[in-house]
């Protein structure tokens, strides 16, 4: 039998869950920085928005009991990666704390709203 769990914040549609869990693992999708009524957080400002996309996706991990000691695997996007790189990987390494995970940060050219400036997915065991 499959223990599947899924979590969905409700706010807008977009044909996928927010958090998949399926035999102990955790795919969570891009988080980015909005707040819980689904109004974009720190237009123009990377600190603010990489503040707000870890908190979101604190608020994720929390539906599937785990906690930032459980990601696996973290994918962080960035539309500018020479200018922002700094200030993203210095707010993650507050984040993780000791914790190490396995990662990748990836400069794209553009993500989902025009203001958006970064977005983070992960993999987590729920161990």
């Amino acid at each position: 039998m499959t223990n599947v769990k899924t979590y969905n914040h409700d706010l807008w549609d977009h044909g996928i869950s927010q958090g998949y869990s399926v035999y102990g693992t955790i795919y969570i999708s891009g988080q980015f920085s909005h707040d819980t009524a689904g109004t974009f957080v720190g237009e123009g400002d990377i600190e603010a928005q990489t503040r707000q996309t870890l908190e979101n996706m604190d608020r994720l991990l929390a539906r599937f009991d785990v906690t930032r000691s459980n990601l696996a695997y973290v994918e962080i996007y960035l539309t500018n990666a020479q200018e922002h790189s700094e200030p993203v990987i210095r707010l993650f390494k507050e984040y993780v704390g000791q914790h190490r995970p396995a990662g990748s940060l990836i400069g794209v050219t553009y993500l989902a709203f025009p203001e958006q400036l970064i977005e983070i997915s992960a993999v987590v065991h729920g161990d």
